[in-house]
């Protein structure tokens, strides 16, 4: 939604929601806040189960991401922050199998990409939002968007390779619920997808109960060597470290834009004008420092959740406090290893499943962002950015060594088709000269 269309919406001064706090009660509130751990649930803890990442970490920093984001947004904005998905292109680019050993250096680079969105808060408090969003318009973003699920395309593949009946419960399971389901069915979607096909998984004998039955059920959500800060104290390969950064920051400037749409929808769909009132410079903030703390102890990458604003846009409920209900019931879960089991236990049948639809639903946003925003391919200067951006990503993705390496000094560093695409995407936008 464009920035001018958001100022005509409500003021800031508006009721914080059609029903709050005096109208809720106690009870209510804690209800719509665990249907708001649900809302979040599906999708949070797939990404840790795609990447290797820890599910009790997972759930624990989006808890915690949440609150900040919260206190940082002086408590205006009902958003929750779960996992990214946008990520995923570059934790498999470092980590490709979720080797325990690689996944640090992959948070390390995430972590780094969080910095960014505190460098664009800063330029949208000095600058103003509109003069910021002309080096990263659609023409740029939409197809980083497309690469990053199409990159991703071949790993569900793989999965769903493993049992091709279960992938496809999984797959039939999410159409029939985003399209024929009602009430809460339709909002949790991929969580039923991955329920339903882990039951056929467990029919067909391809689930092994024994870790679970063996994990405790109450444990430390963080393990120190499966965190970034492990890096600095037991020694670190700098070239590894640096490719990671290089190759995984770039994906902050769709992220970045992703969270600003997020935002965008949020105010349309509570009538208030969240863009201009705590700021975007307010909710980069908080969004970049959640995705940082994360990232930091061994956590996904947090984004704000497009789920959540469906509960909103259905319950009418737009009390933040509704929200934090729900990061306190996330970091509760966290202390439950035996949760985090069932979740590793999930077979790559269902993996695969989920996220063939999750993976080309990333690529049909970008899609989306480059039809709603008009964006004329007619134009050759257009035509020229995106297509750079989508050969150079996918070709390079695809090509023998799955990136370009180059040595400076005694480090080697290797950028990803995504990294390159995205940085020449930027450079071509700003350099070449527009149509009048």
């Amino acid at each position: 939604m464009p920035v001018d269309d958001i100022e005509t919406m409500g003021s800031a001064d508006a009721p914080d929601a059609i029903y709050d706090a005096r109208t809720l009660g106690t009870p209510k509130m804690v209800l719509f806040g665990l249907q708001h751990l649900f809302a979040m649930f599906g999708a949070t803890v797939l990404v840790p189960a795609l990447t290797g990442l820890s599910v009790q970490a997972t759930l624990l920093f989006a808890g915690l991401g949440t609150l900040l984001f919260h206190f940082l947004a002086k408590g205006k904005v009902p958003a929750f922050l779960g996992s990214s998905f946008a990520f995923i292109a570059g934790y498999a680019a470092i980590a490709p199998n979720g080797e325990p050993e690689l996944l640090p250096y992959a948070c390390l680079g995430v972590a780094c990409a969080g910095l960014l969105y505190l460098v664009l808060a800063a330029l949208f408090k000095a600058f103003g939002t509109e003069r910021v969003m002309e080096y990263f318009p659609p023409v740029v973003t939409g197809p980083i968007v497309i690469c990053i699920g199409l990159i991703l395309s071949s790993s569900a593949i793989n999965n769903c390779s493993a049992d091709w009946r279960v992938a496809i419960v999984a797959i039939v399971t999410i159409i029939l619920c985003n399209i024929f389901g009602k009430g809460m069915v339709k909002v949790v979607p991929i969580l039923l997808g991955v329920v339903t096909s882990f039951i056929c998984a467990a029919i067909f004998g391809d689930v092994d109960f024994a870790a679970i039955a063996a994990a405790p059920w109450v444990g430390l959500p963080v393990v120190w060597d499966n965190t970034a800060l492990s890096l600095f104290t037991g020694g670190m390969d700098t070239g590894l470290a640096i490719t990671a950064i290089v190759t995984i920051m770039p994906i902050a400037f769709a992220t970045m834009i992703e969270h600003i749409g997020d935002i965008s929808a949020i105010s349309s769909t509570c009538n208030r004008n969240y863009i201009k009132e705590p700021g975007l410079h307010r909710t980069l903030l908080g969004d970049g420092l959640a995705t940082i703390l994360a990232s930091l102890f061994g956590a996904p990458a947090n984004t704000t959740y497009g789920e959540n604003t469906g509960v909103l846009a259905l319950t009418k409920v737009f009390d933040p406090r509704v929200i934090r209900i729900a990061a306190v019931f996330a970091i509760v879960l966290s202390f439950c290893p035996k949760f985090a089991a069932i979740i590793g236990a999930m077979p790559s049948s269902v993996i695969g499943g989920v996220s063939l639809v999750l993976y080309g639903m990333i690529s049909a946003v970008g899609i989306r962002n480059l039809i709603e925003n008009h964006v004329d391919f007619t134009v050759t200067r257009n035509i020229l950015i995106a297509a750079l951006i989508l050969v150079l990503s996918i070709g390079i993705a695809n090509s023998a060594a799955g990136a370009i390496a180059f040595t400076v000094g005694s480090v080697t560093i290797s950028l990803s088709g995504l990294a390159i695409g995205s940085i020449v995407g930027i450079v071509l936008n700003a350099l070449l000269p527009k149509a009048e």
